[in-house]
This record gives structure tokens, sequence and C-alpha cells, in this order.
């Protein structure tokens, strides 16, 4: 099961260096494509615990000026 991030910047908020800092420090990696970082993880999980991870997005963004989207998929694609 992965977790997919695809942020926004605004210009009047925290550098992009400092925001992947952040995130990688959650787990994320960063990749390119359609989206911008992906979170592995390590086995299949339920939704609480996603809604829990997305909550600690949330809470490492707060004040970043940055918005974000995740999607959750089943499977390695």
């Amino acid at each position: 099961m992965r977790t997919y991030l695809v942020l926004w910047f605004n210009s009047e908020g925290t550098t992009p260096s400092e925001v992947s800092r952040r995130l990688m420090s959650l787990g994320f990696q960063p990749v390119q494509g359609n989206y911008d970082y992906v979170f592995t993880w390590g086995n299949n999980v339920d939704l609480d615990e996603i809604l829990r991870f997305s909550d600690k997005i949330q809470m490492t963004l707060k004040g970043t000026g940055v918005m974000f989207k995740t999607e959750t998929i089943n499977g390695l694609n």
C-alpha cells in the first residue's frame, strides 16, 4: 500500500527544501511524475491508520502555506 502526496506551494510560505525535509522526516520519498512524494506502508493498514497519518501530514505542514492532497492505493503501482 502506498500514499501519494501532491503539494501546492505559496510564494509567501516556507521554502520547498524545508517542506521536503519535514516530509522526509515522516518517511516520504520524493518522486517525479504525477505525484511529488510517496510513502510506502510496511503492510496493509486500515482507514483509521491512514487518517491518523494524514493528521500527521497536516500538523507537519501547518504554518507553511502549503496545500496538499493525498491518495492512498493498494498495491505497488
